[in-house]
């Protein structure tokens, strides 16, 4: 509901006129998602009464149960209410009351009997939330805590009034000075209405003060009105009138102990110029008000610990900053914007620091990580955004921010009370923050790709004296430093012309800047690669929570440095060099790159997985894991170096070829018997594959070499590599057991069939591509029918698909049952009957002449007449072969070829061309038939037909 309910009032509020179209749409996502909140726990809260009703009922109807025998009264308490008092406890009260009033909570806390009462067996403790479940509770509970109906009523009535005050100003419904005064009598009613009820009904305190806070978040919006809309007040006088209510919800939610009062009217102050903007003010304005309720804020900090005051007014004030900056801001408007994000980075700074030092509170509750940590980040990256244009000027803000921090570090370090736990967290993060600034000035001002290696090496540094010291917060930096330096360095990269040129090969800022890097995230991958001790998860949900998040980061942190050393190999392989005339040039060629970049893959792989060998003591499974992506990797650059090279093995890939076969079949040997075991078949299958590309670029090399590129010996080069392969595949002993050793023992089926099968469906597909499109020129040697390249390659290629596919069907292999299907051996006998067809084509137009084209070939009536003859010796030898051995279906298939033929004589050969060819074909094919019906009448039918394997023992065999 919550969902659906955001999302419709966002829809709702772009949908509404009057009003800037962002604002819309979040306000109206934002009271949507509470509307749907209000009604889930409305409908939960009727279903559980319900159940509650039911359940009674259910009681009712049963036997009443035999009265437990009540323990005797103490002295002084009446007999009749001894019972009472044991058997209906009060609820205690809720926490956030309980917070807030403790006085009024202890009224209402369960009594020592109802304690009694209470079953002495505990329920197990439930499991302990994650961070980001932890934070979500927290929110919710803050949110809806008490009685949501009523401050959910507060802020319609508020969102109402604002919205009433905009119709009245777009209509001229009354005059202004009559509007405003009427918004300010109803908050002024709402205030003194809240008073009048906490005193005359003090069970009714949370409902008086959430009222209480209303009528002061109505007051602030009538005199930001009176200010911004109307210019009834100057500026002078709408802020000291602001100032005075800042000062007046203060002083008496401070008085009355209200937090709820306080929050309710600081948010209304932080939201009245958004619901009464025109989307033409300016900034000053809305950025002197927004500072006077943050100084406000600050002062409170200093007499309550009221943390979540503090973060509503750091994520209202930076957050409208923000959105402003991103949809308003123009470089003229810095010098009017930069003094504000001073004085709020500054004032947000005081509370944190207020709000640890003056309340005594534990050091966990004390320092406020979202406040430390999150007003610099936040604070530095509106800075990032104005002084984009100017050069330097965010290094200088960079120092600036971490000398002031290092400052405060330093003062919180002397102070008096500088030995509590608090304030030694407070120092220390204050420092840390400081020497993060320092470092990130460095960048800023020099050239990313050195200074990327001190904030890797940093972040690695203070990661690991996190881990040594427990503290999970060191920890979080470290890694924090390490994604900045990744960013900065990257960044470099897109933005540094030139970044390639580098006179001296490694002793250069590309390589040096990835170097450090890699060492970095390989270190900080070695240290996370066992859980943190039991003593650096500390107390806290955040530090337990945390522990959990780092024991998953040694894979991620392993991938990061690998690819960032290989990153730097590959720089290294697309080096640039200037030439004298200052022009760059790569110093290797692109074949010789992509040699240098795969066998930098292989070799890193190659040293990694000496970390995982299972002999080890402690092996690091971790680290073979780019030993799995050797096989993709190798058939990558294989499948892109026949796309662009005329061969692999050109500039240098005859010596880096076998050195990658040779270090990938080291890995293979001693990994593939461990994890993943699904994937390590289809990594000896690639390798069949992969054979294959390397043999055909072999055969090109011969090509090549013997200058036959416009011949058919050019058309067949993958044909033959990939049947010599199924041939070898199709060995018998291969097939029969006990097989050789490694790697058939274990990977048999890899082999005969997850890499067979596809490589004989290529087989198959490029028989007939090679058959219908080769013209058979044999150059040098003559065309010799069937006795080609082309018709060689296809005979052979169909006789290593069947000789696999029979071998297959006898084996004991677990393979699918449709591989056992008789239409794979029907389909290669179509594939067959095709290629016989096409040698009649190539015959013909290297005897005769016939244009190598299809509309050619069809219009001539020498070819339509050999296919006449030819369809009729075929139906002629199969009809007879299916006769003698009883084959009806094959006989049948025969004679629908045969009335093929006698329907294309009467189609296209009798309109071709009249004369002595007609004649000759019309009397050759008929006497064939006669032929036919004499030796080869239809079988009789047997009970069951032999199996079609039985055609191929021979071949088999």
């Amino acid at each position: 509901m919550v969902l659906w309910g955001a999302i419709w009032g966002a829809v709702l509020g772009l949908l509404w006129h009057g009003y800037g179209w962002e604002w819309q749409t979040v306000a109206g996502a934002l009271l949507g998602a509470l509307a749907g909140r209000m009604l889930r726990n409305a409908v939960r809260r009727e279903v559980e009464a319900t159940q509650a009703r039911l359940g009674a009922q259910a009681g009712a109807d049963k036997p009443p149960a035999p009265a437990p025998i009540a323990a005797p009264a103490p002295v002084g308490t009446p007999a009749a209410m001894a019972p009472v008092a044991a058997s209906a406890p009060r609820a205690p009260a809720p926490p956030d009351f309980q917070e807030t009033f403790p006085q009024e909570a202890a009224a209402v806390q369960p009594t020592a009997a109802a304690s009694v009462a209470a079953p002495a067996a505990r329920p197990s403790a439930p499991p302990q939330p994650d961070v980001f479940t932890l934070l979500a509770g927290k929110a919710r509970d803050w949110l809806f805590g008490g009685n949501t109906v009523v401050r959910m009523g507060v802020l319609v009535v508020f969102v109402g009034l604002a919205f009433l005050a905009k119709y009245a100003i777009d209509n001229s419904l009354l005059p202004p000075e009559l509007r405003l005064a009427g918004i300010a009598a109803a908050g002024i009613a709402l205030f003194a209405f809240g008073m009048r009820l906490r005193g005359k009904a003090p069970d009714k305190l949370a409902y008086a003060l959430t009222l209480q806070g209303a009528g002061v978040a109505v007051l602030y919006l009538t005199v930001f009105a009176a200010f911004r809309l109307y210019q009834f007040l100057p500026a002078g006088a709408a802020f000291a009138a602001l100032g005075l209510i800042c000062a007046f919800a203060a002083v008496i939610a401070i008085a009355q102990n209200a937090m709820a009062m306080a929050f309710i009217g600081f948010a209304g102050g932080f939201a009245a110029p958004l619901l009464v903007s025109t989307g033409q003010g300016s900034h000053v304005g809305l950025f002197s008000y927004y500072l006077l309720l943050g100084v406000a804020i600050a002062a409170i900090a200093w007499a309550k610990a009221w943390r979540a005051l503090n973060l509503l007014g750091f994520f209202a004030t930076f957050g409208v900053a923000t959105a402003w900056g991103v949809l308003k801001y123009r470089p003229e408007d810095l010098d009017t914007t930069e003094p504000f994000l001073i004085a709020f980075f500054l004032v947000y700074v005081a509370a944190s620091v207020l709000y640890a030092t003056r309340h005594s509170l534990s050091a966990r509750r004390a320092v406020d990580g979202t406040l430390v940590f999150g007003v610099p980040i936040v604070a530095f990256g509106l800075q990032a955004g104005l002084m984009r244009d100017i050069d330097y000027a965010l290094a200088f803000s960079s120092l600036a921010m971490g000398a002031f921090y290092l400052l405060l570090g330093a003062w919180m370090a002397r102070r008096k009370r500088g030995a509590d736990a608090a304030s030694r967290w407070m120092a220390e993060c204050f420092l840390a923050l400081g020497l993060g600034f320092v470092t990130l000035a460095v960048p800023l001002a020099l050239d990313a790709r050195w200074t990327s290696a001190v904030w890797s090496v940093e972040g690695g540094a203070v990661f690991w004296m996190g881990r040594r010291q427990g503290r999970w917060l060191a920890r979080a930096a470290g890694l924090a430093l390490q994604a900045f330096a990744a960013v900065s360095f990257l960044s470099a990269l897109e933005h540094t012309p030139g970044a390639r040129v580098a006179l001296h090969p490694f002793a250069n800022p590309l390589f040096i800047g990835q170097l450090m890097l890699a060492a970095s995230a390989m270190a900080m991958a070695w240290w996370t690669r066992e859980p943190a001790p039991s003593g650096a998860m500390g107390e806290s949900h955040l530090a337990r929570s945390f522990a959990g998040i780092e024991a998953t980061l040694a894979p991620v942190l392993f991938w990061v440095g690998f690819l960032w050393w290989l990153g730097a190999l590959h720089g290294e392989a697309v080096r640039l060099v200037p030439d004298a005339f200052g022009a760059a040039s790569p110093v290797f060629s692109r074949p010789m790159q992509l040699h240098l970049q795969m066998l930098a893959w292989v070799a890193s792989a190659f040293a990694a997985h000496l970390l995982a060998w299972p002999a080890r003591q402690r092996p690091w499974p971790i680290a073979a894991t780019p030993a799995w992506a050797v096989m993709p990797l190798l058939l990558y650059y294989a499948i892109r170096g026949a796309a662009s090279m005329d061969h692999v093995f050109i500039e240098g890939g005859w010596l880096a070829w076998p050195l990658v076969l040779a270090l990938h079949y080291t890995m293979l040997r001693k990994l593939d018997a461990g994890p993943p075991a699904s994937w390590w078949p289809w990594v000896h299958a690639g390798g069949v594959w992969l054979i294959v590309l390397l043999e055909g670029n072999l055969l090109v090399f011969a090509i090549g070499r013997g200058g036959l590129w416009q011949t058919a010996w050019a058309t067949v080069i993958l044909l033959v590599a990939a049947t010599l392969v199924l041939l070898l595949l199709s060995r018998k002993p291969w097939f029969d057991r006990p097989r050789p050793g490694w790697p058939l023992d274990r990977f048999a089926r890899a082999y005969l069939w997850l890499a067979a099968a596809p490589l004989a469906a290529g087989v198959a597909a490029g028989s007939l591509l090679v058959a219908v499109y080769s013209s058979g020129n044999a150059r040098p040697l003559p065309y010799v029918p069937l006795l080609n390249p082309t018709d060689l390659a296809v005979a052979l290629g169909l006789a290593a698909c069947a000789l696999w596919l029979v071998r297959l069907r006898r084996s004991a292999l677990d393979v699918p049952r449709a591989a056992h299907e008789d239409v794979w051996l029907y389909a290669l006998a179509g594939i067959a009957f095709v290629a016989i067809n096409t040698v009649w084509l190539r015959v013909a137009h290297q005897y005769f002449g016939v244009a190598w084209d299809g509309r050619s070939l069809f219009a001539s009536f020498l070819v339509q007449a050999g296919y006449s003859i030819l369809w009729t010796l075929l139906a002629l030898g199969l009809m007879v072969g299916a006769h003698r051995r009883a084959l009806r279906n094959a006989w049948m298939l025969g004679a629908v070829l045969l009335g093929a033929t006698v329907l294309k004589l009467f189609v296209i050969d009798l309109s071709n061309r009249g004369g002595s060819e007609r004649i000759f074909v019309f009397i050759a094919v008929g006497v064939l038939m006669l032929v036919v019906g004499y030796f080869a009448p239809l079988p009789p039918a047997r009970a069951k037909a032999a199996p079609v394997d039985s055609e191929l023992q021979g071949a088999g065999s």
